[in-house]
């Protein structure tokens, strides 16, 4: 069964350059030319990876990539752009997004980079039933469903979130650097974004903690990183 991608970018002759190298690769390429068509496509299909721009019509990259993950759309994204600026990475990370590249690239990295992101999506569906379903304290935490709940009552978390939330509690005890927590979350190494982790962490404590000051679940190890309590 092929894989399907879905092409968000407005630019025709670079949509095509890129659909020529994924369908080399056996992939079935879809194109939306407009934000509002890749949030509806991408919303209703079935794809394996959404390569999405940042600068487009209509909506934004940034909005779109919100917007999906707002409707825990998981599907991996690899966003494109043709600013260099760091708030857009910084934004687009902390967004959902998966991978990030500046424009102009080389079609070979733009390939690499969906190769990568797409081992790392088989990986975890191939380790799904590692830690299937965890329960410490009133939280509930299943990998297979991504679904995770507190005292009963479901908690809405972003893609990121969850990884994170679901790699700590497997391992309490364990301390995670920044850095370590984006290699194996982001998987690959963002040296100089840990803040990018540093926010992911503090939303998930404002959706799970009683008292962010006092937290019971993910707690700081001063000067290095984070982890989950092993007192619970």
């Amino acid at each position: 069964m092929k894989k399907k991608v879905l092409i968000v970018e407005d630019d025709v002759n670079i949509s095509e350059l890129i659909a020529i190298h994924l369908r080399d690769l056996e992939f079935e390429v879809d194109f939306a030319y407009d934000g509002q068509d890749g949030l509806m496509k991408g919303s209703n299909g079935n794809y394996q990876i959404i390569i999405l721009d940042i600068m487009l019509p209509h909506k934004n990259g940034l909005e779109v990539c919100r917007e999906l993950r707002m409707k825990d759309i998981n599907t991996p994204i690899l966003m494109l752009t043709s600013k260099s600026e760091e708030i857009d990475k910084v934004v687009g990370l902390e967004m959902g997004a998966d991978d990030y590249l500046t424009k102009p690239f080389s079609v070979r990295e733009l390939v690499a980079r969906i190769k990568a992101i797409l081992r790392r999506t088989e990986k975890q569906v191939v380790g799904a039933g590692e830690n299937e379903e965890i329960k410490v304290g009133g939280l509930v935490i299943n990998r297979t469903k991504r679904f995770t709940s507190l005292d009963g009552e479901r908690i809405e978390l972003s893609p990121k979130e969850f990884d994170l939330l679901h790699l700590l509690s497997s391992n309490p005890g364990a301390t995670y650097s920044r850095e370590q927590l984006l290699n194996e979350v982001w998987g690959y190494e963002f040296s100089g974004y840990e803040h990018t982790v540093n926010s992911h962490i503090n939303r998930l404590r404002a959706k799970i903690e009683n008292d962010m000051n006092k937290p019971t679940y993910i707690l700081t190890t001063w000067g290095v990183g984070y982890r989950f309590s092993e007192n619970i």
